[in-house]
């Protein structure tokens, strides 16, 4: 077996038969149990234990998110840490491959262990907490029975329980050692946690737990692993989604030494093979006929943006309502000559993650079980499909959660198609699979950020004030195809291309956001930031719009909105400060976006130049400023800040699928382009904390670069983008229009 380099087994997690294992019992009762390996109840127990702390001192604590760059590893123990008083010096950190999902998963994903969206720090803040607390508790109340004294009179220090009185103390390993463990203790309520001005370790920067190893290549990714007897496996997808395989002349691939056997599945053939390259060669040997029924054959991008744009305009056309405030549709038409319009769109984007998709499946003798290793973005839905793949139940399923090089979305349902193809290929040749996809079979069959387009309208008082807003989204559904099961109970709400359309922080008293569904005419799935990217990029893009009919400047004009966002006024303001807003040098202009993603808030302003002979973009300088209500890990806010701005950067400049008779004509990075290191502007993060609860910042970065792009490009040419990438291209036709 080959486990994550930072994954210790449950032997280790014990680490000795007088190590202490805290569990998080129903009701949120924390229980200790002394982990000795050979007592069935003790490590059912520590099964579900957070945290261990062994006689030697050391602290293992275990986190439910999974680690795909994000720094979870390292902000969420040090949560736990905190409460517990531990030494982080001497804290050790697991993931959590399975187990109950009424103990570990994440209640802002449903209660799945389920990883997106920023939630992490947000689901697991007060289960942390209470985590650790909790074990504290229990440290203190079994010192004070030792020493016999009350507990009152006993408190921690990191890493040590202390007599207050007499000064006398013990290390957190002595009281693991303790002949007798007091588990009889008051429950951990609010008023037991840390207040913030205690905190120790919450807001500061140790080092990320998975740096170091990653500078010296030692984790082990899924795409890493290998297994005795393991066979690799190179997959032929059909080159239009929903064809199969009618016809196969697979002799030339059989007669390749090293070949095991080419197997048909439903979209695709398989060679397997004792040798990667030895797949490759065989399925390029491979003469496949496809059916050719498809109803995706007639996709085509471009006419598929131009009906999006044409729905979005039909009043007609039904719509499902995601928010709504007071009565926009009549405001607005009430408006007369202070009524304002425009439409935005936004392209098929790919995720682009560095580690294209993988999975490894050693399926049971009995076709009924298998041990599986994956990154994926959640245990809980991986879990389910492979189960479901061998019509079996979930207990039989033995999982390790893989660190993922790089994620964004592409990681949250994809199991039901690649790791359900390796348990079917395992099952088959009755030998562990690796299958592994190229970095075209990822572009090619690439769940992407779906074409969305925006009609947004709005109505201004005399006193140039929105009093009404109507932001209208048409766009495929993507919960539908990525999630179905969700879908079913959604009533036609879709929480990943909808989201950021509430425009919440805005004092507009009439308001109103609707979806028009269209035919999905690809695969789709959620992309970093969600419907927050493109919802924002119009929006904002509009607002600017706004100031200037409402003869104010982009600043003022947003202050005036968020009049009652105490939160949202703060980063406005700081990100003006910050930048000099409006005073670039010669040559060079401004763009200013507010934005958020979900509760944290941000505000960023981008610095550009532009070639007018070429059409080349260029963002010199990038300011953001962001609320997450507490930074948890300060110095890795940032950095995941600074990333999701590279990351909008890229897809506002470059980023864009093309499809063509239902195929996608990108192949890899050289024709599907991503910002380089060269292009990547200076970027400055102030994070302006609120004290409201913590919230994620993998993404908040994302939803404002398009609109400070843009905005800066008007303000250079007088000329509105109202269409993303804004490709050298596009810009050289707005420059010439």
């Amino acid at each position: 077996m080959v486990r994550q380099s930072v994954n210790v087994s449950r032997r280790d997690f014990l680490r000795s038969a007088g190590a202490l294992s805290f569990a998080v019992l129903a009701g949120g009762a924390v229980q200790a149990v002394r982990g000795n390996p050979d007592s069935s109840q003790a490590e059912g127990i520590a099964a579900n234990a957070w945290v261990s702390i062994g006689r030697d001192d050391q602290v293992t604590i275990r986190f439910a998110a999974t680690e795909m760059g994000q720094g979870v590893m390292t902000s969420l123990p040090m949560i736990l840490a905190e409460e517990l008083d531990a030494d982080w010096a001497k804290v050790r950190v697991e993931q959590v491959d399975q187990g109950p999902q009424a103990i570990f998963g994440n209640p802002h994903t449903g209660g799945l262990l389920f990883t997106a969206g920023s939630s992490s720090v947000a689901g697991y803040f007060d289960i942390m907490r209470r985590a650790g607390a909790g074990a504290r508790r229990i440290l203190v109340y079994s010192a004070a029975s030792a020493w016999k004294v009350p507990p009152s009179e006993v408190t921690t220090e990191p890493g040590v329980v202390i007599h207050t009185p007499s000064g006398r103390k013990m290390r957190f390993g002595d009281v693991a050692a303790l002949p007798a463990i007091v588990n009889d203790v008051p429950a951990i309520t609010e008023a037991d946690l840390k207040p913030r001005s205690a905190y120790r370790l919450i807001g500061t920067n140790p080092g990320r737990r998975d740096i170091p190893g990653k500078t010296r290549g030692e984790p082990v990714y899924s795409m890493d692993v290998r297994l005795p007897g393991m066979v690799y496996a190179a997959q032929l997808h059909a080159p239009v989604e929903g064809e199969s395989p009618v016809a196969v002349v697979d002799s030339e691939a059989k007669a390749l030494a090293g070949v095991v056997d080419v197997v048909r599945l439903k979209n695709s053939v398989v060679v397997l093979a004792e040798r990667w390259e030895t797949a490759l060669q065989g399925r390029d040997l491979l003469k496949v006929e496809w059916s050719q029924i498809s109803r995706f054959r007639s996709a085509d991008s471009a006419a598929d943006l131009i009906a999006t744009v044409t729905a979005v305009k039909d009043a007609a056309r039904p719509a499902t309502a995601w928010e709504s405030r007071g009565d926009a549709a009549a405001a607005i038409k009430e408006a007369r000559q202070r009524r304002f319009e425009s439409v935005y769109t936004t392209e098929y984007t790919y995720h682009g993650q560095m580690e294209p998709l993988n999975a490894i499946a050693a399926v049971d003798p009995d076709g009924k079980g298998a041990e599986v290793w994956l990154g994926t973005q959640s245990q809980s839905v991986s879990i389910a499909a492979a189960a479901q793949a061998l019509q079996t139940t979930p207990d039989r399923i033995r999982f390790h959660a893989m660190q993922m090089g790089g994620a964004f979305g592409r990681r949250t349902f994809f199991a039901r198609d690649n790791l359900h193809d390796a348990l079917i290929l395992s099952r088959q040749v009755k030998r562990p699979v690796k299958l592994m996809w190229t970095r075209e079979d990822d572009v090619k069959n690439g769940w992407l950020r779906p074409v969305t387009a925006h009609k947004l309208e709005a109505a201004l008082d005399a006193n140039g004030k929105v009093v009404a807003f109507h932001h209208r989204v048409a766009s495929p559904s993507i919960l539908a195809f990525a999630a179905p099961s969700r879908w079913e109970n959604a009533r036609n709400r879709d929480v990943l291309v909808m989201e950021g359309t509430e425009s919440a922080d805005y004092d507009i008293p009439d308001f109103m956001a609707d979806h028009v569904i269209l035919e999905r005419r690809t695969r789709v799935s959620a992309w970093r930031g969600i419907g927050w990217g493109p919802n924002c990029f119009a929006r904002e893009c509009f607002i600017d719009e706004l100031a200037e009919a409402a003869k104010s400047d982009p600043v003022a004009f947003r202050q005036g909105l968020l009049a009652k966002s105490p939160r949202g006024r703060a980063v406005l303001d700081a990100v003006v400060a910050m930048s000099g807003f409006g005073k670039p040098p010669e040559g060079r202009a401004h763009g200013l976006s507010f934005a958020g993603y979900k509760t944290t808030i941000g505000a960023g302003v981008a610095e550009i130049s532009l070639n007018r002979k070429s059409g080349q973009i260029r963002v010199h300088r990038f300011w953001a400023a962001v609320d997450p209500g507490i930074a948890i890990h300060p110095q890795n806010l940032v950095a995941q800040t600074e990333g999701g701005i590279v990351f909008g950067l890229s897809g506002a400049l470059k980023e864009r699928i093309t499809v063509q008779r239902g195929e996608i004509q990108q192949n890899n990075y050289y024709d599907y382009e991503v910002l380089r290191v060269n292009e990547i502007p200076e970027i400055t993060v102030r994070i302006v904390e609120s004290g409201a609860a913590p919230s994620g910042a993998g993404e908040i970065g994302v939803p404002m670069t398009g609109a400070a792009i843009a905005n800066a490009v008007y303000a250079l040419t007088g000329k509105r983008l109202r269409a993303m990438p804004f490709t050298p291209e596009r810009i050289s036709d707005l420059l010439n229009a």
